[in-house]
Protein backbone atom coordinates (compact mmCIF):
# COMPACT_ATOMS: atom_id res chain seq x y z
CA UNK A 1 0.00 0.00 0.00
CA UNK A 2 1.11 3.34 -0.26
CA UNK A 3 2.19 5.40 2.19
CA UNK A 4 2.48 9.26 2.75
CA UNK A 5 6.35 9.61 4.38
CA UNK A 6 5.31 13.53 5.28
CA UNK A 7 4.51 13.74 8.95
CA UNK A 8 0.48 15.28 9.18
CA UNK A 9 -0.18 18.57 10.89
CA UNK A 10 -1.85 16.56 13.61
CA UNK A 11 1.08 14.48 14.56
CA UNK A 12 3.36 17.34 13.97
CA UNK A 13 1.19 19.48 16.91
CA UNK A 14 1.70 16.36 19.52
CA UNK A 15 5.75 15.53 18.96
CA UNK A 16 5.59 19.41 19.75
CA UNK A 17 4.58 19.05 23.34
CA UNK A 18 6.62 15.61 23.54
CA UNK A 19 9.67 17.03 22.51
CA UNK A 20 9.40 19.42 25.58
CA UNK A 21 8.92 16.75 27.69
CA UNK A 22 12.32 14.40 25.92
CA UNK A 23 14.05 17.63 26.56
CA UNK A 24 12.79 19.00 29.68
CA UNK A 25 12.16 16.12 31.58
CA UNK A 26 14.30 13.32 30.14
CA UNK A 27 17.50 14.18 28.60
CA UNK A 28 18.53 16.35 31.98
CA UNK A 29 17.35 13.13 34.24
CA UNK A 30 19.19 10.52 31.72
CA UNK A 31 23.06 10.60 33.77
CA UNK A 32 21.26 10.58 37.49
CA UNK A 33 19.00 7.73 36.52
CA UNK A 34 21.10 5.52 34.48
CA UNK A 35 23.89 5.65 37.57
CA UNK A 36 20.69 5.89 40.38
CA UNK A 37 18.94 2.23 38.67
CA UNK A 38 15.57 1.58 39.82
CA UNK A 39 14.81 5.32 40.90
CA UNK A 40 11.50 6.68 39.41
CA UNK A 41 11.71 9.28 37.04
CA UNK A 42 8.55 11.16 38.69
CA UNK A 43 9.11 14.57 36.70
CA UNK A 44 8.61 12.45 33.39
CA UNK A 45 6.20 10.08 34.92
CA UNK A 46 3.36 13.22 35.97
CA UNK A 47 4.30 15.21 32.82
CA UNK A 48 3.06 12.15 30.36
CA UNK A 49 0.41 11.05 32.61
CA UNK A 50 -3.06 13.65 31.53
CA UNK A 51 -1.71 12.28 27.50
CA UNK A 52 -1.33 8.92 28.38
CA UNK A 53 -5.13 8.98 30.16
CA UNK A 54 -6.73 10.27 27.20
CA UNK A 55 -4.76 7.61 24.75
CA UNK A 56 -5.83 5.34 26.81
CA UNK A 57 -9.46 6.46 26.58
CA UNK A 58 -9.49 6.60 23.00
CA UNK A 59 -8.03 2.85 22.57
CA UNK A 60 -10.58 1.75 25.23
CA UNK A 61 -13.32 3.34 23.05
CA UNK A 62 -11.80 1.93 19.50
CA UNK A 63 -10.84 -1.59 21.22
CA UNK A 64 -14.26 -1.92 22.21
CA UNK A 65 -15.77 -0.53 18.81
CA UNK A 66 -13.89 -3.68 16.87
CA UNK A 67 -14.51 -6.59 19.62
CA UNK A 68 -18.31 -5.57 19.28
CA UNK A 69 -17.97 -5.45 15.33
CA UNK A 70 -16.70 -9.05 15.51
CA UNK A 71 -18.81 -10.37 17.93
CA UNK A 72 -21.89 -9.20 15.04
CA UNK A 73 -20.13 -10.72 12.46
CA UNK A 74 -20.23 -13.69 14.60
CA UNK A 75 -23.60 -13.56 15.20
CA UNK A 76 -24.45 -12.89 11.33
CA UNK A 77 -22.80 -15.72 10.59
CA UNK A 78 -23.99 -18.12 12.40
CA UNK A 79 -27.69 -16.63 11.97
CA UNK A 80 -26.66 -16.57 8.01
CA UNK A 81 -25.51 -20.45 8.12
CA UNK A 82 -28.33 -21.60 10.27
CA UNK A 83 -30.99 -20.75 7.32
CA UNK A 84 -28.80 -21.75 5.09
CA UNK A 85 -27.85 -18.57 3.45
CA UNK A 86 -23.84 -17.21 2.72
CA UNK A 87 -22.61 -14.21 5.10
CA UNK A 88 -21.60 -11.77 3.96
CA UNK A 89 -18.97 -9.49 6.13
CA UNK A 90 -17.92 -6.52 5.72
CA UNK A 91 -20.91 -5.11 3.11
CA UNK A 92 -21.09 -2.61 1.34
CA UNK A 93 -23.08 0.74 3.42
CA UNK A 94 -26.38 1.82 2.17
CA UNK A 95 -26.39 4.32 -0.19
CA UNK A 96 -26.92 7.27 2.46
CA UNK A 97 -23.64 5.99 4.01
CA UNK A 98 -21.39 5.84 0.98
CA UNK A 99 -21.11 9.51 0.16
CA UNK A 100 -18.35 10.13 2.94
CA UNK A 101 -15.45 7.54 3.35
CA UNK A 102 -14.70 6.23 6.93
CA UNK A 103 -11.62 8.42 8.48
CA UNK A 104 -8.60 6.74 8.65
CA UNK A 105 -7.03 5.72 12.35
CA UNK A 106 -3.70 7.45 12.78
CA UNK A 107 -3.56 6.24 16.68
CA UNK A 108 -0.74 3.58 16.35
CA UNK A 109 0.73 6.17 13.92
CA UNK A 110 1.00 8.76 16.58
CA UNK A 111 2.10 6.41 19.13
CA UNK A 112 5.06 5.18 17.08
CA UNK A 113 6.21 9.24 16.45
CA UNK A 114 5.56 10.05 20.29
CA UNK A 115 8.05 6.42 21.02
CA UNK A 116 10.75 7.90 18.71
CA UNK A 117 11.09 10.88 20.74
CA UNK A 118 10.44 10.03 23.81
CA UNK A 119 13.35 7.08 23.55
CA UNK A 120 14.95 10.10 21.77
CA UNK A 121 14.81 11.67 25.12
CA UNK A 122 16.36 8.20 27.40
CA UNK A 123 14.75 5.30 26.25
CA UNK A 124 15.05 3.79 29.89
CA UNK A 125 12.75 6.83 31.28
CA UNK A 126 10.04 6.07 28.39
CA UNK A 127 9.48 2.69 29.43
CA UNK A 128 8.52 3.93 32.46
CA UNK A 129 5.50 5.48 30.91
CA UNK A 130 2.15 5.11 32.67
CA UNK A 131 -0.48 2.92 30.87
CA UNK A 132 -1.59 -0.93 30.07
CA UNK A 133 1.60 -1.05 28.07
CA UNK A 134 1.57 -4.54 26.47
CA UNK A 135 -0.47 -6.18 28.87
CA UNK A 136 -3.02 -3.37 27.49
CA UNK A 137 -2.24 -4.27 24.13
CA UNK A 138 -2.45 -7.72 24.94
CA UNK A 139 -6.64 -6.89 26.65
CA UNK A 140 -6.80 -5.21 23.43
CA UNK A 141 -5.92 -7.94 20.70
CA UNK A 142 -8.12 -11.21 22.50
CA UNK A 143 -10.14 -9.47 25.48
CA UNK A 144 -14.05 -9.43 25.27
CA UNK A 145 -15.63 -5.41 25.27
CA UNK A 146 -16.87 -6.20 28.90
CA UNK A 147 -13.15 -7.49 29.79
CA UNK A 148 -11.58 -4.59 27.83
CA UNK A 149 -14.23 -1.48 29.98
CA UNK A 150 -13.15 -3.97 33.46
CA UNK A 151 -9.28 -4.25 33.24
CA UNK A 152 -8.39 -0.91 30.85
CA UNK A 153 -10.58 1.98 32.70
CA UNK A 154 -8.14 2.18 35.33
CA UNK A 155 -5.61 3.69 33.71
CA UNK A 156 -7.69 6.65 32.50
CA UNK A 157 -7.76 8.04 35.83
CA UNK A 158 -6.55 8.40 38.95
CA UNK A 159 -3.24 8.06 39.92
CA UNK A 160 0.00 6.65 37.66
CA UNK A 161 -1.02 3.07 37.02
CA UNK A 162 0.91 0.43 34.93
CA UNK A 163 0.24 -2.90 33.24
CA UNK A 164 3.01 -5.40 32.07
CA UNK A 165 3.10 -9.09 29.96
CA UNK A 166 4.91 -12.05 31.32
CA UNK A 167 5.99 -14.62 29.16
CA UNK A 168 9.64 -15.34 29.38
CA UNK A 169 10.36 -17.92 31.45
CA UNK A 170 14.10 -19.62 32.60
CA UNK A 171 13.35 -22.36 30.31
CA UNK A 172 11.30 -20.51 27.43
CA UNK A 173 13.18 -17.79 25.91
CA UNK A 174 12.45 -17.06 21.82
CA UNK A 175 10.88 -20.67 22.92
CA UNK A 176 7.53 -19.28 23.57
CA UNK A 177 6.19 -23.55 23.37
CA UNK A 178 7.98 -24.64 25.67
CA UNK A 179 6.16 -22.37 28.72
CA UNK A 180 6.25 -24.23 31.60
CA UNK A 181 4.05 -21.87 33.96
CA UNK A 182 0.19 -23.83 34.53
CA UNK A 183 -3.05 -22.57 34.93
CA UNK A 184 -4.96 -25.42 36.31
CA UNK A 185 -9.13 -24.83 36.76
CA UNK A 186 -10.70 -25.01 40.56
CA UNK A 187 -14.35 -26.23 39.90
CA UNK A 188 -15.06 -25.72 43.79
CA UNK A 189 -14.06 -21.96 43.55
CA UNK A 190 -14.41 -20.97 39.77
CA UNK A 191 -10.98 -19.68 39.99
CA UNK A 192 -7.91 -20.22 37.94
CA UNK A 193 -4.83 -21.51 40.28
CA UNK A 194 -1.24 -20.17 38.64
CA UNK A 195 1.98 -21.62 38.90
CA UNK A 196 5.20 -20.52 37.52
CA UNK A 197 7.53 -18.12 37.53
CA UNK A 198 8.44 -15.37 35.00
CA UNK A 199 11.48 -13.67 34.15
CA UNK A 200 12.34 -10.22 32.42
CA UNK A 201 8.75 -8.70 32.96
CA UNK A 202 8.71 -4.79 31.98
CA UNK A 203 7.41 -2.64 34.52
CA UNK A 204 6.33 -5.56 36.62
CA UNK A 205 7.15 -4.31 40.33
CA UNK A 206 5.64 -0.98 39.09
CA UNK A 207 2.43 -3.18 37.90
CA UNK A 208 1.66 -5.11 40.70
CA UNK A 209 3.56 -3.65 44.03
CA UNK A 210 3.74 0.62 43.21
CA UNK A 211 0.54 1.02 41.62
CA UNK A 212 -3.32 -0.76 41.12
CA UNK A 213 -2.34 -2.35 37.90
CA UNK A 214 -2.44 -5.82 36.07
CA UNK A 215 -0.12 -8.50 34.39
CA UNK A 216 -0.88 -10.41 31.69
CA UNK A 217 0.55 -13.79 32.34
CA UNK A 218 0.41 -16.18 29.72
CA UNK A 219 0.39 -19.90 30.78
CA UNK A 220 -0.62 -23.60 29.70
CA UNK A 221 -4.38 -25.45 30.64
CA UNK A 222 -2.63 -28.25 28.69
CA UNK A 223 0.87 -28.96 28.18
CA UNK A 224 -0.29 -31.84 25.70
CA UNK A 225 -1.61 -29.21 23.80
CA UNK A 226 2.24 -27.50 22.93
CA UNK A 227 0.87 -23.72 21.71
CA UNK A 228 -2.71 -24.55 21.42
CA UNK A 229 -2.88 -25.00 25.17
CA UNK A 230 -0.97 -21.05 26.20
CA UNK A 231 -3.74 -18.67 26.78
CA UNK A 232 -3.64 -15.29 28.62
CA UNK A 233 -5.05 -14.58 32.37
CA UNK A 234 -5.01 -10.97 34.23
CA UNK A 235 -3.88 -11.25 37.06
CA UNK A 236 -4.01 -7.85 39.26
CA UNK A 237 -2.41 -6.12 41.61
CA UNK A 238 -3.16 -7.80 45.22
CA UNK A 239 -3.31 -11.10 44.27
CA UNK A 240 -2.19 -13.55 46.98
CA UNK A 241 0.73 -15.89 45.67
CA UNK A 242 2.13 -13.53 43.27
CA UNK A 243 5.70 -12.25 44.35
CA UNK A 244 8.00 -10.28 42.98
CA UNK A 245 11.18 -11.91 43.52
CA UNK A 246 13.75 -9.27 41.84
CA UNK A 247 14.54 -6.70 39.76
CA UNK A 248 17.40 -7.08 37.41
CA UNK A 249 20.05 -4.90 37.34
CA UNK A 250 21.01 -4.10 33.47
CA UNK A 251 23.33 -2.89 30.95
CA UNK A 252 21.18 -0.33 29.57
CA UNK A 253 17.49 0.94 30.09
CA UNK A 254 18.57 0.94 33.91
CA UNK A 255 15.76 3.53 34.54
CA UNK A 256 13.18 0.95 33.08
CA UNK A 257 11.54 -1.65 36.34
CA UNK A 258 12.99 -5.15 34.77
CA UNK A 259 11.23 -7.93 37.46
CA UNK A 260 11.33 -11.28 37.82
CA UNK A 261 7.39 -12.59 39.23
CA UNK A 262 6.88 -16.46 40.87
CA UNK A 263 3.01 -17.38 41.53
CA UNK A 264 2.54 -19.94 44.21
CA UNK A 265 -1.21 -21.05 44.00
CA UNK A 266 -1.91 -17.84 42.56
CA UNK A 267 -5.65 -17.41 42.45
CA UNK A 268 -7.76 -15.68 39.91
CA UNK A 269 -11.47 -15.32 38.86
CA UNK A 270 -12.42 -17.57 36.28
CA UNK A 271 -13.58 -14.44 34.14
CA UNK A 272 -10.02 -13.11 33.74
CA UNK A 273 -9.09 -15.28 31.53
CA UNK A 274 -8.53 -14.20 27.96
CA UNK A 275 -10.66 -15.73 25.06
CA UNK A 276 -11.94 -19.00 24.49
CA UNK A 277 -10.59 -21.55 27.93
CA UNK A 278 -11.26 -24.47 25.28
CA UNK A 279 -8.33 -26.07 24.09
CA UNK A 280 -8.59 -25.19 20.26
CA UNK A 281 -6.06 -25.86 17.39
CA UNK A 282 -6.55 -24.23 13.79
CA UNK A 283 -7.90 -20.46 12.92
CA UNK A 284 -10.41 -20.54 16.13
CA UNK A 285 -7.08 -21.26 18.19
CA UNK A 286 -6.84 -17.59 20.42
CA UNK A 287 -3.65 -18.88 22.88
CA UNK A 288 -0.80 -18.66 21.55
CA UNK A 289 -2.02 -17.05 17.72
CA UNK A 290 -3.66 -14.44 20.55
CA UNK A 291 0.10 -13.83 21.90
CA UNK A 292 1.40 -13.43 18.39
CA UNK A 293 -1.37 -11.28 17.57
CA UNK A 294 0.06 -8.52 20.43
CA UNK A 295 3.62 -8.98 18.75
CA UNK A 296 2.38 -7.71 14.88
CA UNK A 297 0.94 -4.45 17.07
CA UNK A 298 3.85 -4.06 19.60
CA UNK A 299 6.84 -4.49 17.56
CA UNK A 300 6.78 -1.29 15.40
CA UNK A 301 6.24 -0.08 18.90
CA UNK A 302 9.78 -1.37 20.04
CA UNK A 303 11.40 -0.65 16.62
CA UNK A 304 10.82 3.19 17.12
CA UNK A 305 11.97 3.24 20.45
CA UNK A 306 14.92 1.47 18.34
CA UNK A 307 14.83 4.57 15.87
CA UNK A 308 15.22 7.27 19.23
CA UNK A 309 18.11 5.95 20.49
CA UNK A 310 19.96 5.87 17.13
CA UNK A 311 18.78 9.27 15.85
CA UNK A 312 20.06 10.84 19.47
CA UNK A 313 23.57 9.19 18.79
CA UNK A 314 23.78 10.04 14.98
CA UNK A 315 22.47 13.35 15.48
CA UNK A 316 25.09 14.18 18.61
CA UNK A 317 27.68 12.43 16.52
CA UNK A 318 26.97 14.87 13.33
CA UNK A 319 27.09 18.22 14.81
CA UNK A 320 30.19 17.11 17.15
CA UNK A 321 31.72 16.31 14.40
CA UNK A 322 30.87 19.28 11.90
CA UNK A 323 32.47 21.64 14.99
CA UNK A 324 35.46 19.95 13.73
CA UNK A 325 35.28 20.51 9.73
CA UNK A 326 33.64 16.96 8.91
CA UNK A 327 30.44 18.06 6.82
CA UNK A 328 27.72 15.51 5.66
CA UNK A 329 28.30 15.56 1.70
CA UNK A 330 25.32 13.75 -0.41
CA UNK A 331 25.18 12.65 -4.15
CA UNK A 332 29.09 12.04 -4.06
CA UNK A 333 30.08 8.79 -5.23
CA UNK A 334 31.38 7.54 -2.40
CA UNK A 335 35.11 7.20 -3.40
CA UNK A 336 35.01 10.80 -3.01
CA UNK A 337 34.24 11.31 0.51
CA UNK A 338 36.75 10.83 3.58
CA UNK A 339 36.07 7.32 5.36
CA UNK A 340 34.49 9.31 8.27
CA UNK A 341 31.84 10.96 5.82
CA UNK A 342 30.70 7.48 4.38
CA UNK A 343 30.32 6.23 8.34
CA UNK A 344 27.88 9.01 8.91
CA UNK A 345 26.05 8.68 5.63
CA UNK A 346 25.80 4.97 6.23
CA UNK A 347 24.62 5.67 9.93
CA UNK A 348 21.98 8.23 8.49
CA UNK A 349 20.99 5.40 5.91
CA UNK A 350 20.33 2.50 7.87
CA UNK A 351 18.40 5.13 10.42
CA UNK A 352 16.32 6.58 7.98
CA UNK A 353 15.45 2.48 5.93
CA UNK A 354 14.47 1.52 9.76
CA UNK A 355 12.06 4.22 10.16
CA UNK A 356 10.48 3.71 7.04
CA UNK A 357 9.71 -0.27 7.72
CA UNK A 358 8.21 0.76 10.74
CA UNK A 359 6.27 3.55 9.25
CA UNK A 360 4.77 0.55 6.47
CA UNK A 361 4.48 -1.92 9.62
CA UNK A 362 2.42 0.91 11.41
CA UNK A 363 0.31 2.28 8.27
CA UNK A 364 -0.63 -1.37 8.01
CA UNK A 365 -2.21 -1.64 11.81
CA UNK A 366 -3.83 1.52 11.25
CA UNK A 367 -5.72 0.34 8.37
CA UNK A 368 -6.85 -3.19 10.29
CA UNK A 369 -4.17 -5.01 8.02
CA UNK A 370 -2.30 -7.85 8.14
CA UNK A 371 1.24 -6.56 9.29
CA UNK A 372 3.16 -9.66 10.97
CA UNK A 373 5.82 -9.56 7.88
CA UNK A 374 6.15 -5.98 8.14
CA UNK A 375 6.30 -5.91 11.46
CA UNK A 376 9.17 -8.26 12.02
CA UNK A 377 10.74 -6.28 9.57
CA UNK A 378 10.80 -3.03 11.28
CA UNK A 379 11.36 -5.01 14.57
CA UNK A 380 15.15 -6.82 13.08
CA UNK A 381 15.82 -3.82 11.02
CA UNK A 382 15.61 -1.11 13.86
CA UNK A 383 17.70 -3.99 16.18
CA UNK A 384 20.51 -4.29 13.89
CA UNK A 385 20.55 -0.97 13.19
CA UNK A 386 20.98 1.19 16.16
CA UNK A 387 23.35 -1.44 17.30
CA UNK A 388 25.22 -0.27 14.28
CA UNK A 389 24.57 3.55 14.47
CA UNK A 390 25.44 3.63 18.44
CA UNK A 391 28.35 1.91 18.10
CA UNK A 392 30.03 3.45 15.34
CA UNK A 393 29.02 6.88 17.56
CA UNK A 394 31.36 5.37 19.80
CA UNK A 395 34.11 4.72 17.53
CA UNK A 396 34.12 8.13 15.53
CA UNK A 397 33.88 10.43 18.85
CA UNK A 398 36.41 7.84 20.40
CA UNK A 399 37.11 9.67 24.03
CA UNK A 400 34.40 11.52 23.93
CA UNK A 401 32.30 8.84 22.55
CA UNK A 402 33.82 6.15 25.56
CA UNK A 403 33.29 8.96 28.62
CA UNK A 404 30.93 9.24 30.71
CA UNK A 405 30.86 13.26 30.10
CA UNK A 406 28.16 12.46 27.32
CA UNK A 407 25.57 10.04 26.74
CA UNK A 408 27.35 7.98 24.13
CA UNK A 409 28.27 5.26 25.59
CA UNK A 410 24.60 5.60 27.64
CA UNK A 411 22.89 5.21 23.96
CA UNK A 412 25.10 2.31 22.85
CA UNK A 413 24.46 0.25 26.18
CA UNK A 414 20.70 1.21 25.54
CA UNK A 415 21.06 0.43 22.41
CA UNK A 416 20.98 -3.60 22.48
CA UNK A 417 18.36 -4.51 23.98
CA UNK A 418 16.13 -3.41 20.97
CA UNK A 419 17.85 -6.17 19.32
CA UNK A 420 16.96 -8.90 22.13
CA UNK A 421 13.23 -7.95 23.50
CA UNK A 422 9.42 -8.43 21.61
CA UNK A 423 11.08 -11.42 19.63
CA UNK A 424 15.25 -11.46 19.05
CA UNK A 425 16.73 -10.23 15.62
CA UNK A 426 17.06 -13.98 15.30
CA UNK A 427 13.49 -14.86 15.66
CA UNK A 428 12.42 -11.71 13.48
CA UNK A 429 14.27 -13.10 10.45
CA UNK A 430 12.88 -16.65 10.83
CA UNK A 431 9.53 -14.99 10.91
CA UNK A 432 10.38 -12.98 7.59
CA UNK A 433 11.95 -15.20 5.70
CA UNK A 434 8.72 -18.08 6.45
CA UNK A 435 6.40 -15.33 5.80
CA UNK A 436 8.03 -14.27 2.14
CA UNK A 437 8.96 -18.34 1.57
CA UNK A 438 5.50 -19.66 2.65
CA UNK A 439 7.39 -22.33 4.94
CA UNK A 440 5.72 -23.22 8.43
CA UNK A 441 7.21 -23.29 12.02
CA UNK A 442 8.09 -26.59 11.64
CA UNK A 443 9.77 -26.52 7.82
CA UNK A 444 12.18 -23.52 8.83
CA UNK A 445 12.88 -23.33 12.25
Amino acid sequence: MAIEFKTPEVIEKQLRNVQIVAEHAMRPDSRRLDDNEHERPWRYINMMLPQMQELERANIAAAKARAAKKKEAAMAVKSNGHHGGVAVLDAPPPAEEAVSEPKESIANMTLVHMIEMLSWGDAGIYLCIPGGALGGAAIQAVGTPEQIERFLTRYTEGPPKWGAMAMTEPQAGSDTGNIQTTATFDPATNEWVLNGQKIFCTNGKLALEESDGMVVVWATVDKKAGRAGMKPFVVEAGTPGVIVAKVEEKLGIRASDTATIIFDNARIPADNILGDPEVQSGPGNKGFKGAMKTFDSTRPIVAASAIGIGRAAFEFTRDTLAKEGVKMEYGKPRWKLSAVQADLLEMEAQLRAAWLLTLKATALLDARQENKLESSMAKAKAGRAVTMITQKAVELLGPLGYSTEFLVEQWMRDAKINDIYEGTGQINTLIVAREILGYTRNELK
